[in-house]
């Protein structure tokens, strides 16, 4: 019998519903119809490649993982190659990050786990650890699948100051939000793992450490030459997706064992039907999509909290000094809007030379700090130059040239039982509906793009059978 054309539904044009755009073009048949909707005007999602002074800035993501937890390439470097990206990848140059402390800049110490030390001897001063707290007591640190915060666990084994100086901004600088109420199991899971067997959190980040199989000498992070732009366009062309920009999807229907798509502004809607669905956008719009043909999904996927942030970009005059680092993240202790900052040129010496403008990219604002980030532009510029200076120890020039790009509502907040209350959605989902991306799976560009490649094996899976 000659088989039916299929018509899949990629609702979400960031990195994981391209992704599963790409994905699906690999595994299905060739005359399947792949229709990716975003309501936006562009493609991408957080990942969008500005220019400052004639120089590719990120607005959004910056980087990616080089290499994935259990070793060789992460998710994202093997997607670039898909794509025909692979000789284009480049890395930061081999510079220290240092951490914002009282008006003075300290490094960062080495051999940390996401700012949790296996070795209390080296933090150098940078934190004082409680004394002997972090004793053997007979028994692992967690119970099988037990979740607890990353700063309950933390705190109660080396103290308030590890937690605070250490852990909080090296997470406030990934997800924007606090260790008191983000997830160990999503935000670190090689602990959470380990810390069911170990009996000391030193010895539980030493095992989660080993567990991780870095090649010696391999970069941690990698970038597409040109921006991150170049991904999604690559991504784009590779899917041979029919794109619907500008288009919102406003409900889903479940008709017979088909879905039926109502598009468009509320006024004039019309509708289409697709034989599968892949919904790749954040908690709230994919619980409202789901609260009809899954409600218990869009309960647990709904109640997801989001953190709002902005970055500050800055083309300083050729020649201005920085200190030697690629850049600093700041504890939330110290009070600033700033909680990050790139020296974005001196990381990736690839985008000028000396005589070229020298970009510093600034992250702003923390979970529960959104009405800090209501200023205008031209004030939040004028906050992040000042705070920049004064935490880098220096007094900046007037930029040549700056922009503000704000992501409301743009980081997912993990608190405790978050994989679970994923696992739970995903089986609360009928046949022929796959959902995608950072609001269960973990931000960062590999992990969006395995959950994207995820829900399209899901989906083939579904139509083959």
């Amino acid at each position: 019998m000659e088989s039916v054309r299929k018509r899949i539904a990629i609702i979400g044009g960031g990195i994981a519903g391209l992704a599963a755009a790409v994905r699906l073009r690999d595994v299905t048949p060739a005359d399947t119809e792949i229709v990716v909707y975003e309501q936006s005007g562009a493609l991408g999602g957080k990942l969008r490649t500005g220019e400052l002074a004639g120089v590719p800035v990120e607005r959004g993501a910056e980087s990616f993982l080089n290499g994935a937890p259990g070793g060789g390439e992460s998710a994202a470097v093997r997607f670039a190659r898909r794509l025909g990206l692979g000789d284009a990848l480049v890395h930061p140059a081999p510079q220290p990050a240092a951490l914002a402390i009282g008006g003075k800049l300290a490094r960062i110490p080495a051999g940390t786990l996401v700012g949790v030390p296996g070795d209390l001897s080296a933090l150098d001063g940078v934190a004082v650890p409680d004394a002997d707290s972090d004793a053997d007591t007979g028994q692992p640190l967690l119970a099988p699948g037990q979740d607890v915060a990353v700063g309950e666990l933390v705190r109660s084994r080396y103290g308030a100051q590890v937690v605070d100086r250490l852990v909080d901004p090296m997470l406030g600088g990934v997800y924007a939000g606090r260790a008191d109420q983000l997830s160990l199991r999503a935000t670190m899971p090689q602990l959470a793992r380990t810390a069911e067997t170990e009996h000391t959190l030193r010895g539980a980040v030493r095992a989660a450490q080993a567990l991780s199989r870095r090649t010696p000498g391999q970069p941690v992070f990698a970038a597409v030459a040109g921006g991150m732009s170049r991904l999604v366009e690559a991504a784009a062309t590779a899917a041979r997706a029919r794109i619907g920009l500008g288009l919102p999807v406003r409900e889903l229907v479940r008709t017979g064992d088909r879905w039926q798509l109502v598009l468009g502004p509320a006024p004039d809607p019309r509708t289409e039907d697709v034989d599968a669905v892949i919904l790749a956008v954040p908690a709230k719009p994919a619980a409202r999509l789901l609260a009809g043909a899954a409600p218990e999904a869009a309960r647990l996927i709904g109640a997801l909290e989001y953190a709002s942030v902005a970055l500050a970009g800055m083309a300083l005059p050729a020649g201005t000094e920085l200190p030697e680092l690629s850049g600093f993240l700041v504890p939330p202790g110290e009070g600033t809007l700033v909680k990050a900052a790139t020296f974005f040129t001196r990381k990736w010496p690839h985008l000028t030379g000396a005589d070229g403008p020298v970009i510093v990219r600034a992250s702003l604002g923390r979970a529960g700090e959104q009405e800090r980030l209501h200023p205008s532009d031209e004030a939040l510029l004028e906050i992040a130059h000042r705070e920049l200076g004064e935490l880098a120890g220096t007094r900046l020039p007037a930029p040549a040239a700056s922009w503000i790009q704000r992501w409301g509502g743009g980081l997912p907040q993990y608190a405790p039982g978050h994989p679970d209350r994923a696992l739970a959605a995903r089986a609360a989902l009928p046949p022929g509906l796959a959902v995608a991306g950072a609001a269960l799976d973990g931000v960062g560009i590999p992990v969006c793009v395995a959950s994207g490649e995820r829900a399209a094996d899901d989906v083939n899976s579904y139509l083959d059978a």
